[in-house]
């Protein structure tokens, strides 16, 4: 039995010995096969050109990587290759190049040179562009615009004739004709004839502007719920006025802002054969009539925050808007209820609001309970607003008299906004005025009128920066501040006021509370430089006061410099700012995330 055991040991070390040497050599081999440094093979088709077209050219040829499987597809890539060249360069302007094959053998291996010339550069030479149909006709009005609009062709004598630049500046010279009056308007005809001894394209364009067109009946597709009188109100035109596309545009905008729709689509019938009077065509898809949102945030001024909405945009069947939130931050809790009717054909609407706003800033803590009624004309640049409110404060500020200040007010506030981006502003202006007041006569603790006012400006510096100027003012005329509520004085400090210092901390003194006082005046002036699309740096110097008099206001200067980000949802800044007066640093940060 033992020798058994022996004899089959021996035979499985004889079988793991076999093995190893098996592996040991299908490994040398596999390395003298596949060695670790073989050489690149060159590839078989090179281009040679000038930098510029040897860059344009590589963005549509695609040139092989590995050697041509048989001779006939090598054949047939060369020749088709010659063939695409040619008509390529011909989009750019280049209409006699030449185009060489060379061959050359390296390693065995055939590669093949293509050799491009693109010859001289065509421009543009004559450029005719002629009119027919009503615009033709003998009329100042269309004499003017027909200068101007061959003022406006963009392919200028001289300029370098493109395939892509032509195509863009017929579509622009249609797209010019048919914004006003034009809807029908077409190009009969478009020739560039290309005079190759003068490398020179001759342009001529004949354009049929149409009829004039007019604005008919509104129809309206897809409601259901809502009366078309709603739709009918928001139109920037009448029955009868001249075709204008930027007023059908408005009026696509205003619907889609609109919360009862969820899409908008507001067309016309370009038919010449209803020109006198042709219908708008206005088709929606309503959207859900009630929703809840809930959000959070931070800001560097209320600290961090939670809030949760309710919106009912067919109130009572009116299509009228209710808006309900709870908004709890750590300075500041508010609860607010308002109705918005709907706006009326000359963009008149009324709401109705009442709130309750509870603060804790600076030392002073305040309770505020109020109810408005008002008048509200908007328009896309423009609002305006004429109402009247009651409210009742509740002011406590720390180691000062309680008081408790109620008053009517009438109030009217002017805003125009004119700006290139909601979003992401380089360039606008919005202005802001406001003046209210109350007497004692009419539910009020103190006779007072309030007025404010405040300007932004926005300037593009080159092709990316913005520079920023902001400056505000306000004026409570009264004989003191006492039995005036907070919101008709002023404090200063914080975001959108005084970098450097926390929010509303410049004001006047009482006790060791900060309230407002009956003057207030500051200004900003900010540079961004934009590093990449979405990221920015930004240097800003911030200054001004809150007093209770012209000839108390000491100027506190803050200044710094930030980081600029901008999100889906607006710019949003870090900023590290310096109090001039203390040397002391802040960050001031503001975001919001809605889900």
């Amino acid at each position: 039995m033992f020798s058994n055991a022996c004899k089959a040991a021996h035979r499985a070390i004889r079988w793991q010995l076999v093995m190893m040497s098996f592996i040991i050599l299908m490994h040398n081999t596999a390395l003298a096969i596949l060695p670790l440094d073989a050489p690149k093979l060159p590839p078989p088709v090179i281009l040679s050109a000038s930098d510029d077209i040897q860059k344009f050219l590589l963005k549509y040829v695609k040139l092989p990587a590995e050697p041509f499987s048989d001779s006939s597809t090598e054949k047939t890539f060369l020749y088709r290759l010659q063939k695409e060249i040619p008509s390529l360069l011909t989009t750019e302007g280049y209409f006699s190049p030449r185009v060489t094959v060379s061959h050359h053998v390296l390693d065995d291996i055939v590669q093949h040179e293509i050799e491009v010339d693109a010859g001289p550069l065509t421009r543009v030479g004559e450029v005719s562009i002629t009119f027919q149909g009503d615009i033709a006709q003998d009329n100042e009005t269309y004499r003017k615009r027909i200068e101007h609009i061959r003022e406006s062709w963009s392919l200028k004598h001289d300029a370098p004739f493109r395939s892509s630049d032509w195509e863009q500046a017929k579509s622009a010279l249609l797209a010019t004709v048919t914004e006003e009056d034009f809807a029908a308007a077409q190009i009969v005809s478009s020739q560039a004839s290309v005079d190759p001894e003068h490398v020179r394209a001759n342009l001529a364009i004949v354009i049929d502007s149409g009829p004039v067109f007019y604005l008919g009946d509104i129809h309206i597709e897809g409601l259901e719920r809502y009366d078309q009188s709603m739709i009918r109100n928001l139109a920037p035109f009448k029955t009868g006025d001249a075709y204008r596309r930027e007023a059908l545009q408005l009026y696509q905008i205003a619907l889609q802002k609109a919360p009862q729709f969820g899409t908008v689509s507001v067309t016309i019938s370009t038919d010449i054969a209803g020109h006198a009077s042709t219908p708008v065509q206005v088709s929606v898809t309503e959207a859900q009539s009630q929703r809840f949102a809930f959000g959070a945030g931070y800001s560097s001024n209320n600290g961090g925050r939670g809030e949760i909405n309710y919106r009912n945009h067919n109130f009572l069947d009116r299509a009228w808007n209710l808006t309900s939130m709870l908004r709890l931050e750590q300075k500041r809790q508010t609860f607010f209820a308002g109705i918005d009717t709907l706006p009326d054909r000359n963009n008149v609407f009324y709401s109705l609001g009442a709130s309750l706003q509870m603060t804790d800033i600076e030392n002073l803590k305040t309770v505020e309970q109020k109810v408005g009624l008002s008048r509200n004309f908007q328009t896309t640049d423009t609002q305006m607003q004429l109402g009247l409110n009651w409210q009742r404060e509740d002011k406590q500020p720390d180691g000062a008299i309680h008081q408790i200040n109620d008053a009517l007010t009438l109030d009217w506030r002017w805003r125009r906004q004119i700006i290139d981006n909601p979003l992401h502003i380089r360039r606008g202006d919005a202005t802001e005025i406001r003046i209210g007041g109350g007497t004692q006569f009419l539910l009020s603790d103190q006779d007072f009128i309030r007025t404010y006012a405040r300007h932004q400006s926005w300037w593009p510096v080159g092709s990316q920066d913005v520079i920023f100027f902001r400056a505000e003012v306000g004026y409570t005329l009264a004989s003191s501040r006492f039995g005036i509520p907070q919101e008709y004085l002023f404090r200063a400090g914080g975001i959108q006021s005084i970098r450097g210092y926390d929010f509303k901390s410049i004001g006047v003194q009482e006790g060791s509370a900060t309230v407002g006082g009956r003057v207030m005046a500051t200004g900003t002036v900010e540079y961004t430089h934009w590093l990449t699309q979405q990221w920015g740096a930004a240097a800003f110097a911030d200054i001004g006061s809150a007093a209770d008099g012209w000839r108390r206001m000491h100027p506190f200067l803050g200044y710094g410099g930030g980081v600029r980000w901008r999100s889906p949802a607006g710019p949003i800044a870090l900023d590290l700012a310096r109090s001039h007066d203390t040397g002391t640093l802040r960050f001031h940060f503001s975001m919001a995330i809605v889900f």
